[in-house]
């Protein structure tokens, strides 16, 4: 697939633009294993690139225009400058790419212009970091050309702000850092409070297992109201708690905190608390006894985002309930919320009983077909040609 992907991307690029890049770039979308809205809190996830990805295929200019075309199709070739660049003169999914040329220049890097074509196979709107798998993939490409040489934690911090402050979504560090750190065989250990990062061995292929995404096709948005207000919960329950970030708050301190907040805010926190202490867990189980042992911790997760945090939906749920019921060990929604992707760990002789069920739950409750796939831990951004 990597191969045809860099080809893809070359070939389109030749069409649009009459001339051979200058290279082809790639960075992987992710799935979060486990550790939800923990990132912007400070606190511990562990996610993993997966082996679908953002290419682009880049050629520089001399004269400051930015020329953007995606094979997935839409409206043609996207035009801007990197002059006076701002919010309002991008669109779709050129945002993403004309907020990390702004995110460079806000950091005193001079970026030339440029002609990219994006080719990716990271399903749009499922929860598996298509857009930061583009951001991080144009990252990467202007590093090598601008000479910037920015490393890892730069390139993360540069994406965040891209993601922040241009594109407008109040997202964490998570989801560049599994991006730009990603390794085949494992799953990234991240500290979000100072970027610490561990590789953590998940072969779920040597256990016998295989993670299994289930795309409800419920499409999501991070520039919603919904993330916005679990985040603003979440500083205020750190506000009352008088600590930085919920980082700081144990699950020993729950009972305390739940009679000085509203119970709706108590929930939010209890979630964070908890969550984090599930990463910390599920990494311990990893490392002592590999992918089986996770498999509680999955299950837990799911049922704290559902009842505490409140981000789930119906389609959701109804993935892990199928799954669970049909042979999955432990299942749970990934990412942001409100829509998106389940994953599930399920034995491999299982796994297409498990997709018909699945399938079936969903016809059954009139719910729109899911996409299912199975995916494994990849290496993270680099130069592919």
């Amino acid at each position: 697939m990597t191969a045809e992907g860099v080809e893809r991307a070359a070939r389109a690029f030749r069409d649009a633009f009459g001339a051979e890049a200058d290279g082809v770039w790639t960075a992987p979308g992710r799935v979060n294993l486990i550790g939800e809205h923990t990132d912007y809190n400070e606190g511990f996830v562990l996610p993993f690139a997966i082996d679908l990805a953002a290419r682009v295929a880049f050629r520089a200019r001399r004269d400051g225009a930015i020329r953007l075309l995606s094979t997935s199709g839409g409206d043609g070739v996207a035009e801007l400058s990197v002059s006076g660049l701002d919010r309002e003169s991008a669109a779709g999914w050129s945002v993403y790419p004309a907020g990390v040329v702004w995110a460079f220049q806000e950091r005193g890097i001079e970026v030339p212009g440029f002609d990219l074509v994006l080719d990716s196979d990271v399903p749009l709107g499922a929860g598996l970091s298509s857009s930061h798998a583009i951001e991080c993939a144009v990252a990467t490409a202007l590093n090598e050309v601008t000479g910037a040489g920015l490393d890892a934690e730069q390139l993360v911090l540069a994406t965040q702000r891209a993601e922040n402050a241009f594109v407008g979504a109040p997202t964490g560090i998570m989801d560049q850092s599994a991006s730009l750190r990603g390794r085949s065989g494992h799953a990234v250990f991240l500290d979000c409070r100072d970027q610490h990062a561990e590789l953590v061995p998940f072969d779920a292929a040597g256990a016998g297992l295989v993670t299994l995404v289930v795309d409800t096709r419920v499409a999501h948005s991070h520039a919603d109201g919904g993330y916005a207000s679990r985040r603003a919960a979440c500083e205020l329950g750190a506000e009352v708690l008088g600590v930085k970030a919920l980082r700081d708050v144990s699950v020993e301190d729950l009972e305390e905190a739940r009679a000085l907040m509203d119970a709706v805010t108590f929930r939010r926190v209890r979630h964070v608390v908890t969550e984090n202490q599930r990463v910390l867990d599920t990494v311990a189980a990893l490392r002592a006894s590999g992918p089986a042992a996770i498999a509680g911790f999955l299950d837990a997760s799911h049922a704290s985002m559902r009842d505490d945090f409140e981000i789930s939906c119906p389609e959701l749920d109804c993935a892990v309930e199928a799954s669970r019921a049909a042979g999955a060990i432990g299942a749970r929604m990934t990412g942001g919320g409100f829509g998106g992707s389940a994953i599930a760990l399920v034995p491999s002789d299982d796994e297409a009983l498990v997709r018909d069920a699945v399938t079936e739950a969903f016809a059954e409750r009139g719910f729109r077909a899911p996409r299912l796939f199975t995916v494994a831990p990849a290496d993270g951004a680099r130069r592919l040609a």
